[in-house]
């Protein structure tokens, strides 16, 4: 795959919100974040998961986070060998722009329109907003209609995963995307949905403990 380059537009403003935008105000450069988070990626993988973005875009986007200090290419040992991308501890530390971001749009999930793509862990970073309030660490196993990831709470790494825990999770979490969505919107919380049999929970963790107080 040929790696195009790009010349990054400055706002030329001595303020930090805009040169924060100068390296992360591109379109699709965020989504990106939202999706290294779970660790590292395959430029595959993220095309998968990024509905609409051309390859042409996504490469140049990655080219420009690189570039940045958000992000880093690097080469699997064999046998698997395949090139990944990941953030660096600079992207890392936009984790709670994304969560503030999320929370300030979510009045405009105002219903699913029928061009919306959707992803189960698209919910991860809204739902480790909800555990978090818990006091407890832990990882918790999420199914969902859509599909299944695991979110950590701990401020480990990575923040979630794509599918099941790879070990025993600290909690079991199952919910309809309709729940999902509305605790998306803030229309509800977690402890409620539990609360109102909305959502169920299972497990011997700490949080899992927490969830069904």
């Amino acid at each position: 795959m040929s790696r195009p380059t790009s010349r990054r537009r400055s706002y030329d403003q001595y303020c930090a919100t805009a040169r924060a935008l100068d390296v992360v105000g591109d379109r699709w450069t965020l989504l990106i974040v939202r999706e290294l988070l779970a660790g590292p990626r395959r430029y595959t993988d993220l095309h998968a998961d990024l509905p609409g973005v051309s390859t042409d875009m996504l490469a140049t986007r990655l080219k420009d986070m690189e570039q940045a200090g958000l992000a880093l290419r690097r080469k699997l040992p064999a046998p698997s060998s395949s090139y990944v991308y990941e953030l660096t501890p600079r992207g890392k530390d936009l984790l709670p722009v994304l969560q503030a971001l999320g929370e300030w749009g979510a009045p405009e999930l105002t219903g699913r329109r029928p061009t919306d793509a959707v992803r189960a862990h698209w919910l991860a970073l809204p739902l480790l907003r909800e555990l978090s309030v818990l006091g407890e660490a832990g990882v918790v196993d999420v199914l969902l209609d859509e599909g299944r990831f695991h979110v950590r709470v701990d401020a480990g790494e990575p923040v979630y995963g794509e599918g099941p825990y790879p070990g025993e999770p600290d909690a079991r979490l199952v919910l309809s995307l309709d729940v999902a969505d509305i605790l998306a919107r803030r229309g509800t919380t977690l402890l409620e949905a539990v609360r109102t049999g909305k959502a169920e929970v299972s497990g011997d963790g700490a949080l899992a403990k927490a969830l069904g107080r």
